[in-house]
């Protein structure tokens, strides 16, 4: 039997441990989201409809991200990065399992852990205080595969970056310049729609918009049809050339440990 399934349980273990913890990031999320909801509040109150978005659409969109923030770990950072920088990555190379492999595996079991404990409060205060957007029993479904398909984007890009600590030996720098590219690329902070012309579509090719942006407009409706497909499709593309990186950036790493006898 495959460790990995073991693997994913253990992270959704470790990552479920402290509910009462969990709870109170939640809650951090939920009143951030109330400062941000009103915020966009007052910007659609001067620019109705604008990116094709009304009120209902900026105020879901706020709390949506709110409660996405730590399933996909819109913020970065990896346990990984400190196990190379201690050589404890040494004993992660010499397992039956492709540290590819294992560290996706535990990433997925803390999404999860994650969005079961963190995800409901934000949806719930916004729906509750708010004019709020559902999507219904087809668009959850569409919605759920696009949060799986994001989070393997997220994964990609942070595994990469760690990986990055075998050259660099310290990932702040790296970890700082995808911080403000995650905040402001995945819609974290403004919806992309936002984005005028070319900066906006540039935006949206790119690897972030996977994490946040496409599941949100999933979510409110706006992939229907066609567009749903190539939505999915743009994000699984992502996450195949980022998970294909990784695996070569991880073939190079077991060389270099080699070359300085590792």
């Amino acid at each position: 039997m495959s460790a990995l399934p073991w693997v994913w349980w253990y992270g959704f273990r470790r990552h479920t441990a402290y509910p009462i913890g969990s709870l109170a990031e939640a809650l951090t999320n939920t009143a951030f989201g109330f400062m941000r909801a009103y915020v966009l509040i007052a910007l659609w109150h001067e620019r109705p409809a604008l990116g094709g978005y009304d009120a209902t659409d900026a105020v879901t969109f706020c709390f949506l991200t709110q409660a996405l923030i730590g399933p996909l770990q819109i913020f970065g950072g990896m346990e990984l990065t400190e196990r190379i920088r201690s050589g404890d990555v040494a004993i992660d190379l010499h397992r039956p399992v492709g540290l590819q492999g294992w560290w996706l595996a535990d990433d997925l079991g803390r999404a999860a852990g994650s969005l079961a404990l963190r995800g409901g409060p934000p949806l719930l205060a916004g729906a509750l205080a708010f004019p709020f957007r559902w999507p219904g029993p087809a668009g959850t479904a569409a919605f759920a595969a696009a949060v799986l398909l994001g989070a393997l984007v997220g994964f990609g890009l942070r595994y990469v970056v760690a990986l990055g600590t075998f050259w660099l030996h310290d990932d702040r720098g790296l970890n700082a310049v995808t911080l403000v590219m995650s905040l402001f690329l995945s819609g974290m902070i403004l919806p992309l729609v936002v984005l005028p012309g070319r900066l906006g579509a540039l935006a949206r090719a790119l690897p972030w918009a996977a994490q946040i942006q496409v599941p949100a407009d999933v979510f409110l409706g706006r992939r229907t049809g066609a567009d749903l497909p190539a939505a999915l499709a743009f994000q699984a593309a992502w996450a195949a050339a980022l998970l294909a990186a990784g695996w070569l950036l991880t073939r190079a790493v077991r060389r270099r440990l080699v070359i300085h006898g590792g």
